[in-house]
């Protein structure tokens, strides 16, 4: 049976709202004032390129480790306690991880996120009886998205080859990822995302109400 691997941010979880909210205020603290047009083109990506681009815009070097650590994790926890209080799950993200685990699948989160954010969102998902084989952060490799490193990670610790997994993504670099590991791939138009964007996936759906097991199967098959 194959494997579908799942972004996190955008596609499992509703967070875009709480992201931007969280580095807009870091990025104030820096003093820019974070234009949404700039944060859409931001999200997905890992902290350390954002935080670089955030100081290139105002003037400041580059922050060294121990900065860029402390930037990050105060980023994050912001993150946190805005969605913890009432966890924005995507609709149908229940309903479709229920579906393929009833039907034999092995299901993945492979996301850019840091392991805290991972770890916090898996626990909320896991409180309702959703459950994944296998997990990887993006500090699990060198190389974060548009790389195919994530995915590729996450199909090793599945046990399964690249060709037997779907990759369901919010974003136009994980769409790349997903391509260039030889995977199959459904881009989902969450907040912040056009059809435009994410035309280079094998499938493009506006919610995940409209995937399932046997959809799944069908354009897995086509892609073979």
């Amino acid at each position: 049976m194959p494997a579908v691997i799942f972004d996190l941010d955008g596609t499992l979880v509703d967070s875009y709202a709480a992201h931007f909210q969280a580095w807009t205020a870091l990025a104030a603290d820096l003093g820019h004032a974070l234009q949404e047009s700039e944060f859409q083109k931001q999200f997905g990506r890992k902290n350390e390129p954002i935080l670089e681009e955030l100081h290139g815009w105002v003037g400041l070097p580059s922050p060294d480790d121990v900065t860029m650590a402390t930037l990050a994790t105060t980023k994050e926890e912001r993150f946190r306690s805005i969605i913890g209080p009432h966890f924005p799950e995507m609709n149908g993200a229940s309903q479709l991880i229920g579906s393929l685990r009833d039907a034999g699948w092995r299901l993945a989160v492979g996301s850019s996120a840091p392991r805290e954010n991972i770890d916090f969102c898996l626990a909320k998902f896991q409180a309702v009886g959703v459950q994944f084989d296998a997990v990887v952060c993006g500090c699990d490799v060198k190389h974060g998205k548009p790389a195919p490193d994530v995915f590729l990670l996450a199909a090793e610790r599945l046990g399964m080859p690249a060709d037997q997994c779907i990759v369901v993504e919010d974003a136009a670099p994980g769409v790349e990822a997903a391509n260039r590991a030889g995977m199959t791939s459904v881009g989902l138009c969450s907040m912040g995302r056009t059809r435009e964007e994410l035309a280079a996936a094998d499938l493009v759906v506006g919610t995940l109400f409209e995937l399932n097991p046997a959809s799944l199967e069908a354009l897995r098959m086509q892609q073979a």
